[in-house]
């Protein structure tokens, strides 16, 4: 039986990385954010390339599950790299037949990062508040998902990437520490506008942004963000 180990992931995070580092290993399928679609359909926010996300993907919850989350797949892993905020008007049951991953990133670099793209983020953008009530969910349902930190990861990814595939009860591969450069067939249409600096990367490496300057017209949203931060990261895997 194919395991699926869905990440659950704020934006501007290592998450796309990480989803190269699944993508390397020969036991291992992965997909792009199968919600991102279905998410645009249903809030009607402006993304950039909204349109050709839209064609790209099922809008329709019910295909996005059995297309995206449930297909056949001849590999013994699933990865399923998607974002917290596409969680929008979902029973959340479907998430207890997978090994859930959270990842996290220190606010003041996520912040300051999507609002290169997007000028004025938001909570909903951010997703920290949904990790935590996605987390919380999955905790009173009995299980223990992981959660990681990146900066944690970029410290020291064999030694956290080989911690969580022990977490996940699957062997470790060196071959998720390196990859080449350039695009992967699973990246979503939306790469052109997101994934610029990991089509560069060839493996993970320490960000240059450790202690950015927040404007402070997010300074509230800096303070919230920090509150769920802070409490996904007491169950961060060390």
């Amino acid at each position: 039986m194919t395991k699926r180990i869905n990440l659950i992931s704020g934006p501007r995070n290592i998450s796309t990385a990480l989803m190269y580092a699944f993508a390397n290993r020969a036991d291992t399928a992965v997909v792009d954010e199968p919600m991102y679609a279905y998410f645009l359909h249903l809030s009607g926010d402006e993304h950039p390339g909204r349109e050709e996300i839209l064609k790209s993907q099922p809008t329709e919850w019910d295909q996005v599950k059995s297309a995206l989350f449930f297909p056949e797949v001849e590999q013994d892993i699933y990865f399923i790299k998607g974002m917290a905020k596409h969680y929008v008007d979902v029973e959340l049951d479907f998430l207890l037949s997978m090994d859930n991953v959270f990842l996290i990133r220190d606010p003041a670099q996520l912040i300051v990062s999507y609002a290169k793209v997007i000028a004025q983020p938001a909570m909903k953008d951010i997703g920290l508040k949904r990790e935590w009530e996605i987390f919380e969910y999955l905790q009173t349902e009995g299980q223990q998902p992981v959660v990681l930190d990146s900066n944690d990861v970029l410290a020291d990814p064999e030694r956290m990437l080989s911690a969580l595939c022990k977490r996940l009860s699957i062997p470790f591969s060196d071959k998720m520490l390196a990859w080449k450069a350039g695009p992967i067939p699973e990246d979503g249409v939306w790469a052109a506008h997101w994934y610029h600096n990991v089509h560069q990367s060839t493996s993970f490496a320490p960000q240059n942004d450790s202690k950015p300057e927040v404007p402070s017209q997010h300074s509230k949203l800096l303070k919230e963000s920090y509150y769920y931060y802070h409490k996904l990261y007491d169950h961060a895997l060390k």
